[in-house]
């Protein structure tokens, strides 16, 4: 019977409910497998961020004349410069505005990939495994942790939700789900030396690891790896903080991100995401509204996450991926909102980033327009994402990008890091 450590870290460690000061030998792993050295964190906007209000195309009278309710005036969008057609950012992104300014920011135009889906779950398996026709496998940073040396830090991955994404999904590697560090603990009934001794019982039921019986193995090296990881993770939870996160989910998961990288606890990549981008109404504009929230919400967060890194000397250490699982139509539908959609946005912010605008902005004429898909209604897609990633394992996290995604993404033109 073939299963992953996945079904059982699952919810962190809430599925055993022990645990142990970590091994030193744990310190040593996290200090071999370079997990001080470079961080990536993967922030995903769940539910198909609408990319022509994030990135607007601010000159241009079709995208007024198709958003008649929802479209940002010019005025005040906070432009950034030109992608094909002059293109600004919404105008509560002032803080991701300042990182763009200062060259960190890197915008990727209309990507996507081939035969896109509009649907939310099977977009997010394909965006999670890079695999566009069979994505119900196992994800792309999955399989770059089943790539490291053997053994592996139980915390190599960190999840900022309460389940661990398909994209960290391995074969070997187990990543815990950790949506609160203060809440990540021994679970006991019981206090003081009792709550003790029930801890140390369960470290010993787990140190036996029989050859013999492969399930039970399983289950106690699983278990160990768990309980190795508590202590760990409560150095995080006291975390203080250069500078005032914003009291959203958002800016609570970048804050313990941020924690765990200041300690030094051993995780390479972390997943962190925020929702309510499936926008089919009452968006708002001019910056108002439930539209105007959510971009408030990403970057407070992440302008809090990205001067801390910068006042703690992480910022060269630290890459931040940002995506969605589709865009949204052209045209604002009757609830003044827009609808399922195709060519997307995504963002890669860090110290070692190299800023600027990605790829050709689209014009949004709906007739005869070759950036236009859908009889003119929506975006079409010209970045495959899979570049993207490629570029993240080959020049970030140091391993075969052809191997990890299966075919080789690595296209010239697309020199970001």
């Amino acid at each position: 019977m073939n299963f992953t450590r996945r079904e059982f870290v699952k919810g962190g460690v809430a599925a055993f409910t022990w645990g142990f000061a970590a091994p030193e030998i744990f310190g040593d792993i996290a200090l071999a497998q370079g997990g001080g050295n470079r961080n990536l964190v993967v922030l995903y906007l769940s539910g198909g961020n609408d990319s022509l209000n994030t990135v607007i195309p601010y000159t241009d009278a079709n995208y007024y004349s198709r958003r008649p309710t929802i479209a940002v005036p010019a005025a005040n969008v906070l432009q950034i410069g030109t992608a094909g057609t002059p293109v600004g950012l919404h105008p509560r992104m002032t803080g991701i505005k300042s990182i763009f300014d200062q060259g960190r920011c890197a915008i990727f135009n209309r990507t996507g990939y081939p035969n896109l889906s509009r649907s939310h779950f099977f977009g997010l398996d394909v965006w999670s495994s890079a695999n566009t026709t069979s994505p119900q496998t196992t994800g792309w940073l999955g399989r770059y942790l089943d790539t490291l040396p053997s053994p592996v830090d139980p915390l190599i991955g960190w999840s900022a939700t309460r389940e661990t994404p398909r994209t960290m999904l391995s074969r070997t590697v187990g990543v815990p789900a950790i949506p609160s560090p203060q809440q990540y603990a021994f679970s006991s009934p019981n206090s003081g030396a009792e709550a003790q001794n029930g801890r140390t019982a369960a470290v010993q039921i787990a140190s036996h690891v029989p050859v013999d019986r492969p399930h039970l193995a399983f289950v106690n090296g699983t278990v160990q790896r768990a309980l190795a990881t508590l202590d760990r993770v409560a150095t995080v939870a006291s975390y203080q903080p250069t500078v005032t996160y914003p009291n959203t989910g958002l800016g609570s998961a970048l804050r313990a991100v941020a924690g765990a990288m200041v300690r030094g606890i051993g995780t390479k990549v972390f997943w962190v995401q925020t929702g309510g981008f499936d926008t089919h109404a009452s968006q708002g504009a001019a910056g108002d509204g439930a539209y105007a929230t959510l971009m408030q919400t990403i970057d407070q967060a992440v302008f809090a996450f990205y001067q801390d890194c910068l006042n703690q000397g992480l910022l060269g250490q630290t890459t931040i991926l940002q995506f969605s699982e589709f865009a949204r139509r052209v045209d604002e539908n009757g609830s003044q909102g827009t609808d399922h959609g195709e060519g997307g946005v995504m963002m890669a912010i860090g110290g070692a980033v190299k800023g600027g605008l990605y790829g050709t902005a689209p014009t949004l004429q709906k007739n005869g327009n070759p950036l236009l898909s859908n009889s003119g209604n929506d975006v079409k897609w010209d970045i495959d994402f899979r570049r993207i990633y490629a570029q993240i394992l080959d020049k970030w996290l140091g391993a075969d990008s052809a191997a990890i995604l299966n075919g080789d993404f690595r296209q010239p033109g697309l020199d970001f890091l």
